[in-house]
């Protein structure tokens, strides 16, 4: 290959590559941060909905962390809302348009109708287990195995199940492990 043809090779592979998206690798552009523009259909929300539903807040946050829907998938909340004789050894009395409003809202917004990436964790975890409790979930079970029983017995925390004890944004549906503060 003589001179001109190596000049020619060069010029040639610059110029594809230039093309094919080499240069726009180069930059350093954060407004795109974290998104997929090839793929917006797989673009996801990293965090929970807060919860939205004033029924459900106020009736079932009167006793506990009023939980995001999508911590659960929807076979969990129908058997949660099935058992209300039995609601964690409580009886749970709820008229039929609360039961129905409260039911619609935990059914369309559950874990396998979401998009966020905590809830596709927590599906993938599942298998074909329906679990009643959040803290029965293998994601959720995963992420707090370095936390000792005495800790969550400890009285500013009451159990495993007060998520807002220690997630102090969980209430907004962000559980980063940068937004936990466990109380002595």
């Amino acid at each position: 290959m003589n001179r001109m043809q190596k000049t020619g090779m060069v010029v040639l592979c610059f110029s594809l590559l230039s093309q094919a998206g080499w240069n726009p690798c180069l930059a350093d552009d954060d407004s795109h941060q974290g998104k997929d523009h090839r793929h917006p259909e797989k673009e996801r929300k990293h965090h929970l909905a807060p919860v939205t539903n004033p029924v459900y807040k106020e009736t079932c946050g009167a006793c506990h962390f009023a939980y995001q829907p999508e911590l659960l998938p929807a076979a969990s909340w129908q058997a949660i809302l099935n058992n209300s004789a039995d609601h964690f050894g409580e009886s749970l009395e709820l008229d039929d348009a609360s039961r129905n409003g409260i039911t619609g809202y935990l059914l369309a917004n559950s874990a396998d109708k979401s998009g966020a990436k905590r809830a596709l964790k927590i599906m993938r975890s599942l298998g074909s287990v329906v679990p009643q409790r959040i803290t029965a979930i293998p994601y959720i079970r995963e992420k707090h195995h370095e936390i000792s029983a005495q800790v969550f017995a400890r009285p500013a925390i009451g159990s495993s199940a007060n998520c807002a004890a220690c997630h102090k944004t969980a209430e907004q549906g962000i559980y980063d492990d940068d937004t936990v503060d466990i109380p002595r």
